[in-house]
C-alpha cells in the first residue's frame, strides 16, 4: 500500500479528521478492545495507526508493563502523534513509518489491531495472514472496518447519496473494497484464526461531531475523485457545503457507515 493508493487525503488535514473520527468511535472501539481480550502487560501492534488515538488507548490499557507499536505511512500524522504522546507522557509507545503490506515477523505480539485499513487494500487476506504470523500462540487480532453500503442519512439527501457513490467508486478504482465489513469474519477464518467473533456498530446522531464525518470525508476525498474523473472541483465543493449544512440541521440524522468489529485468536 502506498499513500497514492489511499483515497483519503493525509497530512495535517487528514490528522484533524482522524481526531474527530477517533472521538466519535471511542466508546465503540474501547468496548471492542475489551471484548477482544486486550489486557495489562501485552505487547501490541496498531497497524495503520493514523493519528495514534487508538495506539494511545491501547498503551493506557496495557500499562507500564506492556508496550504498543503503531505503524503508518504518513510522516506528518506520525510526527504529530509523537508530539501528543510526549505531552501525554505515555510510556511504552513507539510510532514507526512502515508500509503495512511489508510487515513480517513471527510471534512478536500478543495483540494486533487495525481500524479502517483493510478496506483500502487490494489483498486484505495477505495482511491478515501476516498478522497471524506476528502473533504469539494465544494472541488475538481485532479488526474494525466499514460497510459503506450501510451508510444512510435521514431524511435522505442528494448530497449524501452522491458522496456515498463517489467514495465507493474511488475506493473500487484502486482495487479495494469499501464494502469489506461483512467479509471480515470469513477473512479471519481464511487466515487460520480461530474463535472468530463479530459485532456491528453504527454511530449516528442528530447533533454533535458524529454528523461532521460525511462532510469531512467528502472534503478529504475531493482530490481523488476529481483525479479519477468521477467529479469536478465545483461539484465536490458544493457537496461539502451541503453536507456541512446537513450537519447543522437538527432534523437531519447522519453519522458513520456500518462498522464491523471482528476478532479471533491464533491458538497454535
Amino acid at each position: 500500500m502506498t499513500t497514492e493508493s489511499y483515497v483519503i487525503r493525509g497530512g495535517v488535514e487528514g490528522f484533524d479528521r482522524l481526531k474527530v473520527l477517533s472521538r466519535v468511535m471511542h466508546a465503540a472501539t474501547s468496548a471492542a478492545l475489551e471484548r477482544a481480550g486486550l489486557g495489562a502487560g501485552m505487547r501490541c501492534l496498531d497497524v495503520g495507526c493514523g493519528a495514534g488515538e487508538v495506539t494511545f488507548e491501547i498503551a493506557r490499557r496495557v500499562g507500564s508493563t506492556g508496550r504498543v507499536v503503531g505503524v503508518d505511512l504518513d510522516d506528518v500524522k506520525l510526527d504529530l502523534a509523537r508530539r501528543e504522546a510526549e505531552v501525554a507522557r505515555l510510556t511504552g509507545v513507539e510510532l514507526v513509518r512502515r508500509d503495512v503490506t511489508s510487515l513480517d515477523g513471527e510471534g512478536e505480539y500478543d495483540f494486533v489491531y487495525a481500524r479502517f485499513l483493510l478496506t483500502h487494500l487490494a489483498d486484505p487476506l495477505d495482511l491478515l495472514t501476516r498478522f497471524r504470523r506476528l502473533l504469539r500462540p494465544g494472541g488475538a487480532v481485532l479488526i474494525e472496518d466499514i460497510d459503506f453500503a450501510g451508510y444512510f442519512c435521514h431524511p435522505r439527501r442528494d448530497a449524501h447519496d452522491r458522496y456515498v457513490e463517489l467514495y465507493t467508486k474511488a475506493v473500487q478504482n484502486r482495487g479495494a473494497d469499501p464494502l469489506i465489513g461483512p467479509r471480515l469474519p470469513g477473512l479471519l477464518a481464511d487466515a487460520a484464526f480461530e474463535q472468530v467473533s463479530m459485532h456491528i456498530v453504527q454511530p449516528m446522531g442528530t447533533k454533535g461531531e458524529v454528523k461532521l464525518i460525511p462532510a469531512l470525508t467528502m472534503k478529504a476525498i475531493g482530490g481523488s475523485v476529481v483525479a479519477d474523473g468521477l467529479s469536478t472541483e465545483e461539484e465536490t465543493e458544493r457537496l461539502v457545503t451541503d453536507l456541512f449544512a446537513a450537519a447543522e440541521d437538527p432534523r437531519t440524522m447522519m453519522g458513520l457507515p456500518r462498522v464491523f468489529q471482528a476478532w479471533g485468536r491464533r491458538l497454535a
